[in-house]
């Protein structure tokens, strides 16, 4: 059994492998033909099976966006884990709730 997986651990993990130093273009560009994908599989209800390969499915491409948002916060150096949080705190503030990552 894997792990859990934290937002900063995926971060590091995609910036030892992702080595194309692209430009935020080059990521946004992947990231929104990522969605589009997304969207079709979406619309299909192509969900993965037991026993059946990800390939094709929403569960591949939900992988597939959360990559290249991982690379562009990575490419400029932002920490997603911290965002959330940042996040949450104005989200709190908006809609005067409780912070959902309080117990």
């Amino acid at each position: 059994m894997e792990e859990d997986l934290t937002i900063r651990k995926l971060q590091d993990c995609i910036k030892n492998i992702d080595h194309k130093n692209n430009s935020n273009d080059k990521y946004m560009l992947k990231l929104m033909e990522e969605v589009g994908e997304l969207a079709e599989v979406i619309r299909k209800d192509k969900r993965m099976e037991k026993e059946q390969t990800i390939k094709g499915t929403i569960e591949e491409e939900l992988q597939d966006v959360l990559y290249y948002i991982v690379c562009l916060a990575n490419i400029n150096d932002i920490d997603l884990q911290e965002c959330i949080y940042l996040k949450e705190k104005l989200n709190c503030e908006k809609y005067n709730r409780q912070n959902m990552f309080d117990k």
